[in-house]
């Protein structure tokens, strides 16, 4: 039996940088991360990544950020989508707050606005309209799904996949790319203008639905008082992984890419954010020398994935024309529609 063919997306959250703990930055953000996108392109390049940059309102309306992205865009190499943060994206409503921060509790006049700001700023300094889009602090429903088709949009990355928290969820999502409803974004629908690739993640076993189900429950109390999660991560018994090298090692993405080759995934979606290619920008990755640590990781996955799959490298946007079989593209990969159906 040959190979599976796969293909590998690179997304990169490009925005500004402030410690996660702390108030969201509304005015004068920090983008001191920039500096370090042309040596990660470089990085990317030299791997034959193709990598997707979800850019915010702070990067794309600074100078040295919109140079920057248009010299990638400009070489073909590399693509531009939007990226909504609603604290520092005009027009401003007053104060963000935790809930207010993920675009999914906003009210649908407010997305309206902030997105075509974005969408604007983004054209007039980078030179693209954006066909690609990841809300800020992820979560995504069927309005905001209708909207973003209305504004040309063709793929979104906001599913995160087995997550939950106080303000939204994306629990029961596919894991695997599909056609969105626009009456529940978590569920396939029949619409077919804008595509759902949410990043890579599940579990170090096959059934990942039931594996999520014990998870779950062991990570809220009683349960979690004996820190039984901890107990089965360290044992190898259930693992929970996402594909970013910035909060996962290398051996445990290793992992979590042969359990989705086993799974006949047709995409490995790898992300992280710019800020955590500059040391202690966010508190979220905490290691001396994150830009070369990100990048060996990155490396060592590639590297194993390349002797296990056929890997065709691609932009977000260029998998979505891929697994829709658009513009007669032929599609050798396992994704088909009717599955989801």
């Amino acid at each position: 039996m040959g190979k599976p063919n796969v293909l590998f997306v690179l997304t990169i959250d490009t925005e500004e940088e402030w410690q996660w703990d702390s108030e969201f930055p509304q005015h004068d953000c920090s983008v001191k991360n920039v500096e370090k996108l042309p040596a990660f392109q470089d990085f990317c390049q030299s791997l034959g990544i193709r990598p997707t940059y979800f850019v915010d309102y702070a990067v794309a309306n600074n100078d040295d950020g919109s140079r920057i992205l248009r010299e990638f865009v400009n070489s073909k190499q590399a693509e531009v989508g939007a990226h909504l943060h609603p604290w520092c994206n005009p027009p401003y409503f007053g104060k963000t707050t935790e809930a207010e921060s993920h675009v999914i509790n906003l009210p649908e006049e407010q997305v309206v606005q902030k997105l075509d700001e974005l969408n604007r700023v983004i054209n007039e300094k980078i030179g693209v309209t954006p066909r690609s889009f990841r809300s800020g602090r992820w979560g995504m429903k069927g309005k905001t799904l209708e909207l973003l088709a209305s504004r040309g949009i063709t793929v979104d990355s906001s599913v995160y996949p087995f997550y939950e928290n106080p303000f939204f969820h994306c629990k029961g999502a596919p894991n695997t790319p599909y056609y969105p409803s626009f009456d529940n974004a978590l569920q396939p629908g029949s619409q077919r203008n804008i595509m759902e690739i949410p990043v890579t993640a599940g579990f170090n076993v096959m059934n990942d639905s039931r594996a999520d189900k014990i998870h779950s429950t062991l990570s809220k109390p009683p349960f979690s008082a004996f820190k039984m999660v901890g107990m089965l991560w360290h044992t190898k018994i259930l693992k929970k992984i996402y594909l970013s090298p910035e909060m996962t090692d290398a051996k445990s993405m290793i992992e979590l890419c042969d359990s989705s080759l086993k799974k006949e995934h047709p995409v490995i979606h790898m992300y992280l954010h710019s800020s955590s290619l500059i040391d202690g920008a966010t508190g979220l990755l905490t290691a001396d020398n994150a830009f070369s640590l990100i990048c060996a990781r990155i490396a060592k996955v590639l590297e194993h994935l390349e002797s296990h799959a056929n890997v065709s490298f691609c932009t977000i946007s260029e998998a979505e024309t891929l697994l829709s079989n658009k513009n007669d593209v032929v599609q050798p990969y396992s994704f088909k529609e009717a599955s989801y159906e």
